[in-house]
């Protein structure tokens, strides 16, 4: 897992060919022109979720990891923690792999939380789970899926 602020990004572009794309895309977005959902790319290895949801309490977290996709996770309104636990650590699984969404769900508890504000990001690598979406009040987010694959 990485964090950091919006203006850092150069020094993570080069850990996979498409992380400037996304970041670009990111940092050059008027997201309130844009409505939520799924935005593609000309590149199939690269697409953009913009979502909403209300923040739930730690508790409600869940854990999750993901095989082909690396998540960028950026609050666009409102503060998200994101719950996180290193993936050789995750031991009950709640939700076997799903192929098609790629995704696995656990029942584990997150070892440390993180706060993203506006302007910040997060990396989630496959080997590391995650648990978005907690937080108060209303949280609108872009994830950029980058698949591992290069």
């Amino acid at each position: 897992m990485i964090l950091d602020s919006l203006e850092n990004v150069h020094q993570y572009e080069v850990l996979h060919p498409l992380f400037k794309k996304a970041f670009d895309f990111i940092k050059h977005t008027d997201f309130t022109q844009l409505k939520d959902g799924i935005i593609e790319t000309n590149d199939p290895r690269l697409y953009f979720s913009i979502i909403r949801l209300r923040g739930k309490d730690p508790q409600d977290g869940v854990l999750e990891t993901h095989k082909k996709f690396i998540d960028i996770q950026t609050p666009i309104v409102g503060v998200e923690t994101i719950g996180w636990k290193a993936g050789n650590e995750l031991m009950i699984i709640s939700e076997p792999y799903d192929d098609k969404k790629d995704v696995i769900f656990y029942h584990d508890f997150p070892r440390t939380y993180t706060k993203l504000y506006p302007g910040q990001f997060a990396i989630y690598f496959p080997e590391d789970g995650h648990a978005p979406g907690i937080g108060q009040g209303d949280i609108r987010k872009i994830i950029a899926k980058i698949s591992v694959e290069k």
